[in-house]
């Protein structure tokens, strides 16, 4: 029996030395490894939490606009309540004496709805616009928030021009001739139903067609249109003019040319604006 207790130790050969050197350095560098790892998971982590802090999630933007969409819905809804509740009163604007029938007992309702919900839709306009510019307003850049806080009344305007022009001009001009045309051959009867629709087509594309000149100088604005491109495919444009006439006016001739005179016109006035907004910038710059 050895009296140092030396029979149980373990004799390391120098190999043997290294590898524990190797192995301890190896668990060293895994642990600092291990850390760092750690440690960049958690700055990412970091990094992502102060991303949500100031960029608005998904969540609030669809908050957002579900909020403006039930302010203008319940704009749109007061509105059609005090219009429908007023019916006789705008009536007599609607026929415009007009003999109409009725075709049965539920069109009568259809048709005090269809003009409740146009005149609601008109009059609910202004604050639709409202409400859609609060929710895009915050992630437009300065050059855009400045463009449409400056022609936002100029596109109501052009609209409400725009259905002003098919109530007053387009509407009487095409429903006297058609009308006309079919007395010659038939005995002619409207129904409350087909004069409504007929109204809204005259009116309501017609006022769409007439932010033509906000819609080019937006483009403008940001870079996608000028006024030497506009001259180069002013061809073009007024075949796409004459298609889009043709298409949202009744099918005939006189009321595609009234709608198509006007919309050349403005297409022309658009070049010139594009042009003026072209030559204030380089002044400016």
């Amino acid at each position: 029996m050895d009296p140092y207790g030396d029979q149980n130790r373990k004799i390391l050969s120098p190999l043997d030395k290294a590898q524990m050197v190797e192995q301890a350095v190896e668990a060293e560098i895994e642990v600092v490894e291990s850390t760092n790892t750690v440690l960049e998971a958690q700055e990412e982590q970091t990094e992502q939490e102060q991303e949500l802090e100031t960029n608005p999630t998904l969540v609030e933007h669809l908050t957002d606009l579900r909020k403006q969409l039930v302010k203008g819905a319940a704009a749109f809804l007061l509105f059609f309540i005090v219009v429908f509740s007023t019916i006789n009163f705008w009536f007599p604007y609607i026929t415009r004496g007009h003999e109409l029938v009725i075709l049965g007992p539920l069109e009568v309702v259809k048709f005090y709805m269809s003009i409740s919900m146009a005149l609601a839709l008109g009059f609910s306009l202004p604050f639709l616009c409202h409400f859609l510019w609060q929710f895009v307003k915050p992630g437009l850049n300065e050059r855009e928030s400045k463009f449409l806080s400056l022609y936002s009344p100029v596109m109501l305007l052009l609209f409400l021009i725009g259905v002003a022009f098919g109530y007053f001009v387009v509407n009487p001009l095409s429903y006297h001739f058609l009308i006309s045309l079919g007395a010659v051959n038939f005995n002619v009867m409207v129904s409350a139903q087909e004069y409504i629709r007929f109204l809204l087509m005259t009116t309501m594309p017609i006022g769409i067609l007439f932010e033509l000149p906000i819609v080019t100088l937006f483009l403008a604005t940001i870079g996608l249109l000028t006024a030497e491109s506009m001259r180069k495919v002013r061809k073009w444009s007024y075949l796409a003019i004459a298609i889009i006439s043709a298409l949202i006016t009744p099918p005939d001739f006189v009321s595609q040319l009234i709608v198509l005179i006007p919309m050349a016109l403005l297409y022309e006035a658009s070049i010139y604006i594009v042009l003026y907004a072209e030559r204030r910038n380089a002044v400016t710059e």
